[in-house]
C-alpha cells in the first residue's frame, strides 16, 4: 500500500513538472509574439509584472499574514530595488535576447540556468564537486548532459543554414545573391 502512494506521489511530481515546462514554453511563444506585434521590450516586463502582482499579492498577503515579517520601510525598500534591478532587467534583458533570437533559443538557455550556476559554483569553489561518490557523478553528468542538450539545440539550426549555404550556392536567399 506505501508503494502505491508513492507511485502516485512520483505521478503527481512527474505531471506537474511536465505542466511546468509546457507553461514555460508557453511563456517564450507568447513573449515572442507580444514582440512581433509591436510590444515594446520596455513595457511588457512591466506589464507581466503588475498581473503577477495583482494575482499572486492577494494571495500571498491572505496566506503568508501569520508567517511573514511586518512589512517596515526598509523592507519595501529592498522589494523595490530587487524587482526593479533584479526581475525587471532580467526580464527584460531575457526579451531583448528572444526579439533577436528564437523561441527555441530562449528556452534552452533558461533550462541551462542550474547548469551554468553549477558551473560557476564550482568553479568559485562555492560548490563542492565529488565525482567519487555517486550523487557527485550524477551532478557532473546531469550538467553536461544539459549543456551538450541545450547547444545540440541552439547549433542544429545554425548548422542546417550553414549546408543550405555551402552545399546549395544557387538557392535564392537574400545574403547569397552576388
Amino acid at each position: 500500500m506505501g508503494s502505491e502512494s508513492m507511485v502516485s506521489v512520483k505521478t503527481k511530481l512527474l505531471v506537474a513538472l511536465l505542466v511546468l515546462q509546457l507553461c514555460y514554453a508557453e511563456t517564450h511563444i507568447v513573449s515572442r509574439v507580444a514582440l512581433n506585434i509591436g510590444l515594446s521590450k520596455v513595457v511588457y516586463p512591466v506589464y507581466r509584472n503588475l498581473i503577477a502582482l495583482l494575482f499572486l499579492g492577494p494571495a500571498a498577503y491572505i496566506l503568508e499574514k501569520k508567517e511573514r515579517p511586518p512589512l517596515t520601510f526598509s523592507l519595501l525598500v529592498q522589494f523595490f530595488l530587487l524587482a526593479s534591478l533584479g526581475i525587471t532587467a532580467n526580464q527584460g534583458f531575457y526579451l531583448l535576447g528572444l526579439y533577436y533570437a528564437s523561441p527555441t533559443f530562449a528556452s534552452s538557455m533558461k533550462n541551462s540556468v542550474p547548469a551554468i550556476t553549477f558551473v560557476m559554483a564550482s568553479a568559485l569553489r562555492l560548490e563542492k564537486v565529488d565525482i567519487s561518490r555517486r550523487y557527485g557523478m550524477a551532478r557532473v553528468l546531469g550538467t553536461i548532459a544539459s549543456i551538450g542538450g541545450a547547444t545540440i539545440i541552439i547549433l542544429y539550426k545554425d548548422l542546417l543554414l550553414f549546408y543550405i549555404i555551402i552545399y546549395i550556392p544557387n538557392l535564392e536567399i537574400p545574403w547569397n545573391k552576388t
